[in-house]
């Protein structure tokens, strides 16, 4: 099921707008502010973000400049106010994937939501290139320099979640989700075995990690270099 997160400081609008995509199949979040936004980002991963432009404390503007400079690739479809050209053209040059403006029939919100999701799924990236490395996934080969890397199939698919997640910090149970298709357990310390691991692959000092760095509390982050 996709998941969606809503960002909107309309109260009802929030729990109009869940109520009509959860009807829709889609499971969905909804939160007030950036701070809500980041907080939710955080802790779970998400097929398509919905955000106001109008937002108290930093609007959504800013949070989508910032989203993006931060390298997340979540499809953002923004909504503004009616008429105003000004927004929806910056909110696009930005890199929002969408827009909508308000008011909006519910309908047209979900057909604009698929039609992102159908644009991301069609286009899936089979190899991923980060430094000198090159992860081919359908090969499920992983390359240095042009020279094929020995993992363990469990490794591999753990740098995969990372790869095709930059920039976002995963805890362990959404990794432990996205690896391996469980729910992680306590005290299953695998995922930490198996980054320990990688680590003495990828990085130059893994005892000084730059690709795949610890976020104390809250799980890891793997951290490309800019192409």
């Amino acid at each position: 099921m996709r998941r969606i997160l809503v960002v909107d400081d309309d109260a009802r609008l929030r729990e109009l707008l869940t109520r009509y995509l959860t009807e829709q199949d889609f499971t969905v979040d909804a939160v007030a502010d950036g701070p809500g936004m980041d907080k939710a980002l955080s802790r779970r991963l998400y097929d398509i973000l919905i955000l106001d432009v109008m937002l108290p404390g930093e609007d959504g503007l800013s949070l989508c400049r910032r989203l993006r400079a931060e390298g997340r690739t979540l499809p953002i479809l923004m909504l503004t106010a009616r008429g105003d050209e000004v927004d929806r053209i910056t909110g696009l040059e930005l890199g929002a994937d969408d827009y909508l403006g308000k008011p909006f029939n519910p309908r047209e919100l979900v057909a604009r939501v698929n039609a992102i999701l159908r644009r991301q799924g069609n286009a899936p990236a089979s190899q991923i290139t980060f430094g000198p490395f090159l992860l081919d996934i359908q090969a499920r080969r992983l390359t240095v320099d042009g020279k094929q890397i020995d993992i363990t199939t469990a490794d591999f698919e753990l740098l995969r979640v990372f790869a095709t997640h930059p920039h976002q910090p995963l805890s362990r149970d959404t990794l432990m989700q996205l690896a391996r298709g469980r729910d992680y357990l306590p005290f299953d310390r695998s995922i930490d075995v198996r980054i320990s691991r990688l680590r003495r692959v990828l990085e130059r000092d893994p005892t000084h990690p730059q690709w795949i760095q610890t976020l104390w509390g809250s799980g890891y982050v793997f951290t490309p270099p800019p192409e």
